[in-house]
């Protein structure tokens, strides 16, 4: 069975930082683009990151998240990672792990159409 499960959220002040992860399972992670997006209330989702197969091995940033968000894998441990530096107000959103399962790369917009997603977690940034 298909899950991604995504842990790591909290609550953080402006500057701040987190680890989000997300657990892949019922597939090996490595031979496909995993992506990250968020959905703030009202608000229509944004992609802001994704990684691509570790043979294709590269990864993709949204603008508004460049600098400050790195995403990576752990093969061993099957996992993939989302560090978020200098976290900012309107980085607030829960944030989901999602794949197609069937491309190695990242899409454009980096958000997946179809395929899975997990449950996400919520990350919450205030003073």
């Amino acid at each position: 069975q298909v899950q991604l499960v995504e842990s790591g959220g909290g609550l953080v002040q402006p500057g701040g930082s987190l680890r989000l992860s997300c657990a892949p399972s019922g597939f090996t992670s490595s031979y496909y683009a995993i992506a990250w997006f968020r959905q703030a209330p009202g608000k229509e989702r944004e992609g802001v990151s994704c990684i691509s197969s570790s043979s294709a091995g590269s990864t993709s940033y949204a603008a508004s998240v460049k600098g400050r968000f790195t995403v990576s894998r752990d093969n061993a441990k099957n996992l993939v990672y989302l560090q978020m530096n200098d976290l900012k107000p309107e980085d607030a959103a829960v944030y989901y792990c999602a794949t197609d399962l069937w491309s190695p790369y990242c899409p454009g917009n980096l958000l997946f159409n179809t395929g899975y997603r997990g449950q996400g977690t919520q990350v919450t940034v205030s003073s």
